[in-house]
């Protein structure tokens, strides 16, 4: 998949692209960043939380502000892993139409947004029974390699090999397993 990523240059968006970024993009990615971590975690005011139907709707306001065409179907409703994989593509495709227009500042938010999927996913508690944390880790997992539009990404070398290697490390709560091309959820 990552393979993918570094040889494609088609773009695979079918709607053209602006002539410069949005003056709102950064601040939206930050403010979206700041309330995805909270809602990851489960401990957000009101005890809002991945899988609850409603609370993920602000941080989604802010996506749809750049990407209007991402909508959750019926199915993602209340649904732990769909919801996380809605926002954290969401949040990812922000940070590659970021990386499109300002390289490197796109890699180093793309540095700031792995290290909140991290912190997050390892601040989860584990309760007893409960399965919420690896729904959660395999909805940042699905976000990132399902529904993540790769076609967004910087055609600059450098910042582009750095995003890639920031998704592939072992520091979010999921690794790439070279002996089969996909990801793992860390145990």
């Amino acid at each position: 998949m990552f393979k993918q990523w570094l040889t494609s240059s088609q773009p695979t968006a079918s709607k053209p692209d602006p002539k410069s970024i949005s003056p709102s993009l950064r601040a939206d990615i930050y403010a979206a960043l700041d309330r995805a971590k909270p809602w990851l975690i489960g401990t957000s005011p009101r005890h809002c939380a991945a899988g609850d139907a409603l609370s993920y709707q602000p941080i989604l306001a802010l996506i749809h502000t750049h990407f209007p065409d991402l909508a959750p179907a019926i199915d993602v409703l209340g649904n732990v892993e769909a919801e996380v994989a809605l926002i954290v593509a969401g949040i990812t495709n922000m940070v590659l139409e970021m990386s499109k227009w300002d390289g490197m500042a796109g890699a180093m938010t793309m540095r700031t947004w792995v290290d909140v999927l991290s912190d997050a996913h390892a601040r989860i508690e584990r309760a007893p029974g409960s399965k919420r944390k690896e729904q959660v880790g395999r909805g940042m997992t699905r976000g990132i390699t399902q529904l993540t539009d790769v076609s967004l990404m910087t055609r600059e070398f450098a910042p582009r090999i750095q995003i890639i290697s920031l998704l592939k490390s072992g520091k979010p709560p999921f690794f790439f397993d070279f002996t089969w091309p996909r990801f793992v959820i860390n145990p």
